[in-house]
């Protein structure tokens, strides 16, 4: 339990000896494929068809949710960082997941209220961001167009289902990633399709799941007083020149530091110096508040898998019907989705998820068995999930192993039931 290694002096080490971890088993998994499965001949993948693949990304380059407290420290967010790239440029509409209209969205009202120095507004979406984006279209576009003529090089809403998370941000970053895409080439209509915030799974829901928000009241506070962040913290905060009372942890420290390297901007040089410092302690805190037990990652992203395992199920169901599935599910996320997405499915590296960054999922058939395989990928990075023998993994395997996690919303709503709400302790990036 991260929580019991927290009461120890050791923490410091336990982020190089889980990354240590995590590619022993890559590498033994990947020696394993060699070999194949069950130690005879492994799969032919020149045998294999392509049947869908489904992406979970994250948003684009933004600027910071939160500024750092003293004027001086803070660089300017000059509006110039929202004008639009002609080449990420779509007609998309946006509606709820019924086909009607956009619901309301709590957050984007949120993060109005904060105006950060330049005239920008909290979470913004930049054009650094939209060209971010618009290149992840393009990789997508020569995997699944290019390479192999999967999808077809324009958007065609019977092959392409698109969700985002009701945030301008992601909307956003959704728009430019399918410009990219399909070259701004489209056969009907971009539907973007979103959920209300109060029933959202694309992200951590502390707003629906009383017992998560329940289970994480206090700890983002409290992982500021474990051993070793709370010297690193007390150390950084002083070498900026921040007071012990300014409430400014290793989240909004890291918050900062990404945003401003993601455009170049520099606010402090300390805050350069304890760049790395700053990002592990966040992924260290961010671990800390979600727990990392099964019931917190089921909580945290069991409908989100639900509802990659119900697209795996359609197409290999052969009583759906012709043009039900489609060969292409896009869900527009954040770095709260990853980094406990990244754990279920044990391929989580101790590196905060950057921005635009994806987690791939392929499914196959073999054109002779008939058997069902799947395929994942980070940033573009062939990975090996938890429970798998390689990195071309039988369906049945991987649905096993998921099904720890996996939760339909009947058995969602009965585990988030259990205790009352509370204040939430991590916002959505």
């Amino acid at each position: 339990m991260i929580a019991d290694v927290f009461r120890g002096r050791l923490w410091a080490p336990v982020g190089v000896l889980a990354s240590l971890t995590y590619f022993l088993h890559q590498r033994r998994a990947a020696l394993a494929e060699l070999r194949g499965a069950d130690g005879q001949h492994p799969v032919d993948r020149s045998r294999l068809e392509l049947k869908m693949v489904q992406v979970v990304f994250r948003h684009g380059a933004r600027s910071p949710l939160k500024p750092l407290p003293q004027e001086e420290q803070q660089v300017e967010w000059n509006t110039r960082l929202l004008e639009v790239p002609p080449q990420t440029q779509l007609d998309c509409t946006v509606t709820n997941l019924a086909g009607g209209p956009k619901p309301h969205s709590p957050f984007d009202s949120q993060y109005c209220k904060t105006v950060l120095k330049g005239g920008m507004f909290a979470g913004q979406l930049t054009n650094v961001g939209m060209c971010q984006m618009f290149a992840l279209g393009e990789r997508l576009r020569k995997n699944y167009v290019e390479d192999v003529p999967f999808l077809s090089p324009t958007f065609n809403p019977q092959e392409v289902f698109v969700r985002s998370s009701n945030m301008c941000r992601n909307l956003e970053s959704t728009r430019c990633l399918l410009a990219g895409l399909f070259q701004r080439q489209k056969e009907g209509p971009v539907i973007i399709h979103t959920d209300e915030a109060s029933s959202e799974v694309l992200y951590p829901n502390y707003q629906n799941c009383w017992s998560l928000r329940e289970r994480t009241r206090g700890r983002r506070w409290a992982a500021s007083l474990q051993p070793g962040i709370s010297e690193d913290l007390k150390k950084v905060k002083e070498g900026m020149d921040i007071g012990s009372s300014d409430e400014v942890d290793f989240l909004i420290l890291f918050d900062n530091v990404a945003a401003e390297q993601a455009h170049g901007l520099l606010s402090s040089p300390m805050l350069k110096r304890f760049a790395r410092l700053i990002e592990q302690r966040a992924v260290d805190t961010a671990l800390y508040v979600q727990s990392g037990d099964r019931e917190s990652l089921q909580m945290a992203v069991g409908p989100l898998l639900h509802l990659l395992e119900s697209n795996l199920l359609k197409v290999t169901d052969p009583a759906t019907p012709p043009g039900q599935a489609r060969k292409l599910y896009l869900y527009s996320a954040h770095d709260v989705t990853l980094i406990p997405l990244l754990t279920a499915l044990g391929i989580f590296d101790h590196k905060w998820p950057p921005f635009a960054v994806d987690v791939t999922l392929e499914l196959y058939q073999h054109q002779e068995s008939k058997e069902w395989f799947v395929q994942l990928y980070y940033h573009g990075e062939e990975q090996v999930p938890r429970g798998c023998p390689g990195q071309l993994c039988p369906l049945d395997e991987f649905l096993n192993t998921m099904s720890v996690y996996t939760l339909n919303p009947e058995k969602y709503h009965s585990l988030c039931s259990q205790a009352q709400a509370t204040e939430p302790e991590m916002e959505s990036d």
